[in-house]
C-alpha cells in the first residue's frame, strides 16, 4: 500500500468516525441532552473521540496484516436519553444521526469524484483512489451500524420503534451483542464471514448506485 495513501486514508477514517460520534451528540443536544456538549465531545478534535482498540489497535492490526481496507470506531459519545423533549423519537433520530452522516459523506466523495472526473483534465489518481475510499469506508460504516444488533446503532433504532412489551424482552440480547458481532464475524459464508459478505453486498449495492 502506498504509504501517502495509506496516511491520508488513516486520516480520512478518523474524520468519518468521529463525524458518526459528533452526530450523535450534535442531536442529542437538539433533543435537550447536554452531555456530550459537557464532556467536550462536539469537537473534530480527534484527541477526545480517541478509543484505544477502535481507533488505534485495530486500524494498526489491519495494517500490519495487510488488510484492503481500514475500518475502526471512535469513542462513543455519551447520552442520556432521559434528558430528552421526547424520549423515544430523540433516541430515534440520535441514533440514524451517525449512519446518516457515513451515508452523507459516501455520497459527497462520489458526486466529487464524478465532478472531477467530468472536467476536461486528468487529476492525479491519489486524489482519485482517497475519493473511493472515502465513499467505501463510509458506507461499510454505515451498513455496519445498520444492524439491529446491540450496541450498534441500527439496535437503538429499532428499540425506539418497537412497542414496549416487545422492547424490554429486545434489550435482554444486550449483554450477548457484542459476542453475537464476533460469531458473525467468524460463521463462513463463501470465500468470507457472514458479516463480511453482507458488508460486501450492500457496499457493491451503493457503489453501483452512485456509478462507482
Amino acid at each position: 500500500m502506498n504509504p501517502e495513501f495509506l496516511a491520508l486514508s488513516i486520516v480520512i477514517l478518523l474524520f468519518s468516525v468521529i463525524v458518526h460520534e459528533v452526530m450523535h451528540g450534535l442531536v442529542a443536544l437538539k433533543f435537550g441532552d447536554r452531555t456530550a456538549a459537557n464532556a467536550g465531545r462536539l469537537t473534530l478534535n480527534p484527541i477526545p473521540h480517541i478509543d484505544l482498540f477502535g481507533t488505534i489497535l485495530l486500524p494498526g492490526l489491519l495494517i500490519l496484516t495487510g488488510s484492503p481496507i481500514l475500518f475502526g470506531w471512535a469513542k462513543p459519545v455519551p447520552v442520556n436519553p432521559l434528558n430528552f423533549s421526547r424520549i423515544r423519537k430523540g433516541e430515534l433520530f440520535v441514533s440514524a444521526a451517525g449512519i446518516l452522516a457515513n451515508f452523507t459523506l459516501a455520497i459527497a466523495a462520489a458526486l466529487l469524484y464524478h465532478l472531477l472526473d467530468a472536467i476536461p483534465f486528468v487529476f492525479p489518481a491519489l486524489v482519485g483512489s482517497l475519493l473511493r475510499y472515502t465513499m467505501v469506508i463510509n458506507l461499510v460504516l454505515g451498513v455496519f451500524n445498520l444492524f439491529p444488533i446491540p450496541p450498534l446503532d441500527g439496535s437503538k433504532i429499532l428499540l425506539s420503534q418497537l412497542p414496549l412489551n416487545m422492547a424490554k424482552s429486545y434489550q435482554r440480547i444486550e449483554p450477548y451483542g457484542f459476542l453475537i458481532l464476533m460469531l458473525l464475524l467468524i460463521i463462513p459464508f463463501g470465500s468470507s464471514s457472514l458479516l463480511q459478505t453482507i458488508l460486501s453486498f450492500f457496499v457493491r449495492l451503493f457503489s453501483g448506485l452512485l456509478g462507482f
